[in-house]
């Protein structure tokens, strides 16, 4: 097996808010998306994102879609400089974003903030002063 993720894919409550946030809050380009679709592939840099509606992924698990609490996953953003950070975490909150830590010098030496996207996804925008990932 190739040690890869393909798609990451967040059941959304609001598929339309949420398509907004990530197309506007977070600039991710739709990949063929067509008006009026419940469903939506962005193509990210090595890997994809998708998000359909809670409930009818929570179907095709054939799980409830009544978790709730803290599912110890994020997602993380690796920026190239402090600045960055800053200006990804303002966008972000400015279409919708829950702040949750604001940008700050981490433990690691890192300098890094955390949001919530509007259905409680929290995401990670990091600048890693010691390994490239951007």
């Amino acid at each position: 097996m190739k040690p890869k993720i393909s798609i990451i894919t967040l059941g959304v409550s609001n598929f339309k808010k949420s398509l907004d946030f990530y197309k506007n809050g977070l600039g991710f380009i739709p990949h063929n998306y067509e008006d009026g679709k419940e469903y939506v592939l962005f193509e990210l840099d090595g890997t994809w994102l998708s998000l359909f509606p809670k409930e009818k992924l929570a179907e095709d698990i054939t799980i409830s879609p009544d978790g709730s609490g803290f599912s110890g996953i994020t997602l993380a953003h690796n920026v190239s400089s402090k600045q960055m950070v800053d200006e990804v975490f303002d966008l972000a909150v400015s279409h919708g974003a829950t702040p949750i830590k604001h940008p700050q010098e981490v433990f690691w030496g890192g300098y890094s903030a955390y949001f919530a996207d509007p259905d409680g996804y929290y995401w990670e925008i990091a600048y890693n002063p010691f390994t490239d990932l951007t």
